[in-house]
């Protein structure tokens, strides 16, 4: 299946993204990217519909937040947990506002992200599983959770590998607090588009196989996929969310190994 023509192109714009100062700012950024995601689902007759664009607000001070909150966003994505605590500490004036933890996360900070967040992607381990869920049932709360799997194969990356997932979600029910809605991964930090695809086309076929054995309530909807510079080669792979972060907000100062720790990345961030 075939990307569009300037997909590798754009793994090598990162830090070109102007940053977004204005409310205008982030509703044409918004809206330019939305086009691209509904291009990608026509590509493959999908409905844009199906794919939920989730900005990633990682690094971005409080103001840059509550203008992308009056442009229309209503998820924020955060990397660290200490960070987007902290955010919503500030922000809780804006009710409607919710968070969604996608990096990785200690067992330790669980009760962080029981506290406030209403969605964590990186779930990969059952003692985080029984972290998280304890500390919910203490918050009288539940959240959504994305397994993450490591699909590149990298060693640098978190996630499962996709042999021990199908185990690791038969285990799952035994924690009520969590709704697993789906898988999530970190495609291989290239400049090939084929090798980019193939992460994102295992999830999904690593997600159809798991699905014939499911426990009962555990829902594997939803697959996590594709950031600034991929969400497009996601889309036609099946993602049904892309955590797109420069694209909207603008360009980061830091490095990609900043961000996701032990991951060093020239060519490709959210």
């Amino acid at each position: 299946m075939s990307g569009p023509v300037d997909t590798l192109t754009q793994h090598g714009q990162h830090g070109r993204y102007p940053a977004a100062t204005t409310v205008e700012d982030f509703a044409r950024n918004l809206t330019a990217v939305q086009l691209r995601i509904a291009a990608a689902c026509r590509r493959v007759g999908r409905d844009p519909a199906e794919v939920r664009l989730l900005p990633v607000s990682k690094t971005k001070p409080e103001a840059s937040l509550r203008l992308a909150y009056a442009a229309g966003c209503r998820t924020l994505g955060e990397n660290k947990v200490q960070e987007a605590h902290h955010k919503w500490e500030a922000m809780q004036d804006l009710s409607d506002l919710h968070w969604s933890v996608i990096g990785h996360l200690q067992s330790n900070k669980a009760k962080l992200v029981a506290r406030f967040a209403t969605e964590f992607q990186a779930l990969d381990s059952l003692r985080l599983a029984e972290a998280l869920d304890r500390r919910l049932q203490i918050e009288g709360r539940s959240l959504d959770v994305f397994v993450q799997v490591n699909t590149s194969g990298e060693t640098s990356k978190y996630g499962l590998a996709p042999a021990d997932v199908a185990a690791f979600v038969q285990a799952l029910p035994s924690y009520s607090a969590l709704r697993v809605r789906g898988l999530m991964t970190l495609a291989l930090f290239s400049i090939d588009e084929e090798r980019v695809r193939q992460c994102f086309f295992l999830l999904r076929t690593l997600r159809e196989q798991l699905r014939q054995s499911a426990p009962a309530g555990i829902s594997l909807d939803e697959l996590s996929m594709g950031m600034s510079g991929d969400y497009e080669i996601a889309i036609e792979e099946g993602a049904t969310v892309v955590r797109v972060g420069q694209a909207i907000f603008g360009a980061r100062p830091m490095p990609d190994s900043y961000y996701w720790p032990g991951e060093i990345s020239l060519l490709r961030k959210e």
